[in-house]
């Protein structure tokens, strides 16, 4: 799971290294070496630059867009088929909002991964999502293709929140990437609610 602020996920007195490599020593059996080596890797593939220097600091050294990309990095650790990503553009700016949006298209595409995306930012979902879920008072009230929701929706609520989203769209998806490029991702669902619950996203 990627948590909204990765301030508050990342344990600040721990080394980035130490919070990568533990969960996979404990759940997957590898030794010190391996799993230094694997968290390394893991860093490499969320573009964290110099993964080896980056193992050795701590969270507050890094940017939030970075922070971030390890919080990512951390949830990959042990494979996971389904990534459930709560708020995780919420603290960063735009341009950086892009490059951790391209990046989870890019892993579901690269690593067949399903990504679960909770947010109320309906730019966030039109630039990720393949699939829509509206949910209102907890409960799904509207779903299909993010085609669907967006050119033609039926309930509505879904009419109330696309009336209110800005004309741009699809800034989020045209915005320059943060550290890499945008990718088609092939397993992504997402789910929309009001106000007072959330949008999830796979």
């Amino acid at each position: 799971m990627v948590f909204q602020d990765p301030s508050a996920s990342l344990h600040p007195q721990i080394t980035v290294g130490s919070q990568l490599a533990d969960g996979m020593r404990t759940h997957l059996g590898l030794n010190r070496a391996e799993a230094r080596a694997r968290a390394a890797e893991l860093l490499a593939l969320v573009r964290v630059p110099d993964p080896e220097e980056a193992l050795r600091k701590y969270p507050h050294q890094f940017s939030g867009g970075q922070r971030q990309r390890i919080a990512i990095a951390i949830a990959l650790a042990c494979e996971p088929e389904v990534l459930l990503a709560d708020e995780p553009t919420t603290a960063l700016d735009v341009t950086v909002q892009a490059g951790i949006l391209h990046l989870l298209r890019d892993l579901a595409t690269e690593r067949d991964l399903a990504v679960l995306l909770v947010t109320h930012d309906l730019g966030v979902m039109s630039a990720i999502a393949d699939e829509v879920a509206v949910m209102r008072g907890g409960l799904i009230v509207e779903s299909g293709s993010r085609q669907q929701i967006f050119q033609n929706p039926q309930h509505p609520y879904t009419r109330e929140l696309l009336d209110a989203m800005p004309d741009a769209q699809d800034s989020l998806v045209d915005a320059p990437a943060e550290g890499g490029s945008a990718a088609d991702a092939s397993s992504s669902t997402g789910e929309t609610k009001d106000a007072d619950d959330s949008e999830e996203t796979r």
